[in-house]
């Protein structure tokens, strides 16, 4: 077992194209980690099209917009979920935040990483893609998720997005199969995309684990529920709180 100090307390979750369930997830894995004792802050990185807040049915006295602006530091833009859990909501069709330049994005995450030292995990909600600032937010993190599917175009961008993760220097990188339809079918997916990676870049990133396709996860969406309470027995369920032990964070707090 890795020493609590080498396990990683900053998880960026990404995808190189929207649709994967990538927000769901990162919500999921967020309280999947609070029920298991961690102090757990989940941070909607998706700048241009935030919606953490929406699958959650919060509306937060304060968002990114307001810590982008000045308005109010980021400690104050936090807000608490019942799952156990705090959350930085990001605003949705906030153009501002999508083009933030260098030096904005270099203090947002200079507040980030100052509040992420409360927790003993910060959950990173990227935005879908390859621009800068989502480049920048993967590298930031100690390790960076990247959800895929077995659809063809979904493993392409995956692939994409791992290549430029190394490009950038990026540390550790791990594969999730979300909407697999078996555990051997999420299997074969991540060995198509490992293969691609061992061929063209060298390199091999572990799974982290498959999560299967189940029609309570969507349930759950729509009624803006988390699914560890509403269907806590459903196979997606148990999928995601093995993701959360086989990620692993820093030792639980003690206060």
């Amino acid at each position: 077992m890795m020493p609590a100090s080498s396990l990683p307390r900053l998880v960026a979750i990404g995808s190189g194209k929207g649709g994967v369930g990538k927000t769901w997830l990162a919500i999921t894995l967020a309280h999947a980690l609070a029920r298991a004792g961690r102090r757990v802050l989940l941070f909607d990185a998706d700048l241009g099209l935030a919606n953490v807040d929406i699958q959650l049915g919060l509306v937060p006295p304060h968002d990114l917009a307001a810590v982008t602006s000045g308005a109010v530091p980021m400690a104050r833009a936090v807000c608490s979920h019942r799952g156990g859990f705090d959350i930085v909501a990001g605003r949705s069709g906030a153009g501002v935040l999508a083009t933030l330049d260098a030096p904005a994005l270099a203090g947002l995450l200079d507040q980030l990483r100052d509040l992420s030292a409360e927790y003993d995990c910060t959950i990173l909600d990227l935005g879908a893609g390859l621009d800068r600032a989502v480049r920048r937010m993967a590298r930031f993190a100690d390790t960076l998720l990247v959800v895929a599917t077995e659809e063809p175009t979904s493993l392409t961008d995956a692939y994409a997005v791992l290549k430029l993760h190394a490009q950038d220097g990026g540390r550790d990188a791990r594969v999730v199969v979300n909407q697999a339809s078996n555990a051997g079918a999420g299997g074969r997916t991540y060995a198509t995309l490992a293969r691609a990676c061992a061929t063209f870049l060298g390199r091999t990133p572990p799974l982290a684990g498959i999560v299967r396709r189940d029609e309570r996860v969507r349930d759950a969406i729509r009624r803006q529920e988390l699914l560890l309470v509403r269907h806590p027995t459903s196979t997606a369920a148990a999928d995601v709180e093995a993701l959360a032990a086989s990620v692993g964070v820093g030792a639980p707090s003690l206060v």
